[in-house]
C-alpha cells in the first residue's frame, strides 16, 4: 500500500532543501538566467546537503533514503529554478544509478562512490546531432583493442558537459545488431587524453542558468574495465537510466506547477482591476485552479512511481506518464501564469517568463510528449510489456516505504 504521508526524514529532507535553496540560489538565480552562466559552487552547495547520493546507500557512499525522497528533492529544487533540478536528474537519476544499478562492485567501488559523495559530477551522453528519440540512429563506436576500447564520435544537449567529471557514454560495438549493438561505456574526462573535449551551448531558449552542451571523442582510449554490463546492453541501460531521469523530471516539474501557483496567487490578490483583485475574476480563477488540479496529479504520479522503486519493481510504464503528464502540465502552468501577470508576465521582471522558458525544455527532453504517449499507448493496446532485466533496480536495504 502506497503511503502519501511523509515520514519524519522525509520532512526533515523538504524543509532543509527549501531553506537552503531559498537561502542560496533563490535571490541570484534571477541575475545567473540572464547572464546564461550557472550560479558559482552549485554543485559543491548540493553536497554539503548530501543530495549527490541521495538515494545511493550508505556503503557506496550515499545518504541512503529512497526513491521518493530524490523525487522531493527535484521538486524542492525545481521551485527555484529548473537548471537546478537537472543537476540531479543527471547526476543521480541518469549517471549515479545507472552505474549502481548495472555496475561490478569494482566499479560501484571506484566510479560510484565518489560521484555519491559529490567528489565528482557525472553527466550523461547518449543524445547525437542525428540521433534523439531514435536511439539506435547514433553513430558514435567503440572498437576493443587489447585491454581498451577506442571511442569515436560526438554527442550532443548533455547536461554539464562543461563541468561533468564522469561520463555515462553509448556507442556502438557492433553496428550491425542496432539495438542490441549498443554498449555503455564509463569515461572519465581526467584520463580521456586529449581527444577528448567538450563545449558549451550558449543562447539556450530556457534553463539558461544550467550549463548544457555536448562533447568530441578522437580515438579516445579507454579501459576495457570501463564498460558497463556487458557488451550489447548498452540499450537497455540508457533505457532504464531513462526511466530514473524521466522520474526525476516529473518530480522537478510538479515543483514548476507549484512555483506558478504560488506566483500566480500572490499576484493574483495584489493586482487591480475594474476596482478588484484580478483573483475575483472566474477565468483568472479557472487558470490557478487548473493548476492546483495538475499539481495534485503530477504528485500522486511521481509518488507512485517513487514507491515501485522503492521495491525494486520496474516503473517504467509510471515513470513515463508521470515525467509527461507533469511537464506538459508544467508548461501550461507557466502558460497561465504569464496570462495571469499581463504584460508583466512577458518580461523578466517576474519570475513567470523563466519558468515558461523553461518548462518548455522538460517537454523535449528525455523523451518528447510524443515518445511518451506512444508509450502509453502501446502499454494499453498489449504491444508493449515489461520483461525481466538482468539487473532490475535493488530495493534499498537501509531505507524504504514498502511496508
Amino acid at each position: 500500500m502506497i503511503d502519501l504521508e511523509m515520514t519524519n526524514e522525509q520532512k526533515d529532507l523538504v524543509e532543509t532543501v527549501r531553506n537552503f535553496a531559498a537561502k542560496e540560489f533563490a535571490p541570484f538565480i534571477g541575475e545567473a538566467d540572464q547572464k546564461g552562466t550557472p550560479i558559482s559552487g552549485t554543485f559543491q552547495k548540493l553536497t554539503q546537503m548530501g543530495l549527490p547520493g541521495i538515494c545511493i546507500p550508505a556503503k557506496y557512499g550515499g545518504s541512503g533514503m529512497d526513491y521518493v525522497s530524490l523525487g522531493l528533492a527535484c521538486e524542492e529544487m525545481e521551485y527555484v529554478d529548473t537548471s537546478l533540478r537537472t543537476i540531479l536528474s543527471i547526476h543521480v537519476g541518469l549517471c549515479s544509478l545507472g552505474i549502481y544499478q548495472w555496475g561490478s562492485e569494482e566499479q560501484k567501488q571506484e566510479f560510484l562512490v565518489p560521484l555519491a559523495k559529490g567528489e565528482r559530477f557525472g553527466a550523461f551522453g547518449l543524445t547525437e546531432p542525428d540521433a534523439g528519440s531514435d536511439v539506435a540512429g547514433l553513430k558514435s563506436t567503440a572498437r576493443k583493442d587489447g585491454n581498451f576500447y577506442i571511442l569515436n564520435g560526438s554527442k550532443m544537449w548533455i547536461s554539464g558537459a562543461d563541468l561533468a567529471d564522469t561520463f555515462l557514454v553509448f556507442a556502438y560495438t557492433d553496428k550491425e545488431r542496432k539495438h542490441n549493438g549498443i554498449s555503455a561505456f564509463i569515461v572519465e574526462r581526467s584520463n580521456a587524453g586529449s581527444g577528448f573535449s567538450t563545449f558549451s551551448i550558449k543562447d539556450k531558449a530556457g534553463i539558461k542558468a544550467g550549463n548544457g552542451g555536448g562533447m568530441t571523442m578522437q580515438d579516445v582510449k579507454i579501459p576495457a574495465k570501463n564498460l558497463l554490463g556487458q557488451e550489447g546492453e548498452g540499450f537497455k541501460i540508457a533505457m532504464s537510466c531513462l526511466d530514473n531521469g524521466r522520474y526525476t523530471v516529473g518530480a522537478g516539474a510538479t515543483g514548476l506547477i507549484h512555483a506558478c501557483l504560488d506566483a500566480s496567487v500572490k499576484y493574483a490578490k495584489e493586482r487591480k482591476a475594474f476596482g478588484k483583485a484580478i483573483g475575483e475574476f472566474q477565468l483568472v480563477q479557472e487558470m490557478i485552479a487548473r493548476m492546483v488540479a495538475n499539481y495534485d496529479a503530477s504528485r500522486l504520479l511521481y509518488w507512485k512511481a517513487g514507491w515501485l522503486k522503492n521495491g525494486g519493481i520496474r516503473a517504467t510504464r509510471e515513470s513515463a506518464l508521470c515525467k509527461w503528464f507533469a511537464t506538459v502540465s508544467a508548461f501550461q502552468a507557466a502558460s497561465d501564469a504569464v496570462e495571469i501577470y499581463g504584460a508583466y508576465g512577458y518580461s523578466d521582471e517576474y519570475p513567470v517568463a523563466r519558468f515558461l522558458r523553461n518548462a518548455k525544455g522538460s517537454v523535449i527532453y528525455e523523451g518528447t510528449q510524443e515518445i511518451q504517449k506512444l508509450i502509453q499507448g502501446e502499454y494499453a493496446m498489449g504491444i508493449r510489456q515489461d520483461r525481466p532485466v538482468r539487473c532490475p533496480l535493488p530495493p534499498h536495504e537501509e531505507y524504504s516505504l514498502v511496508k
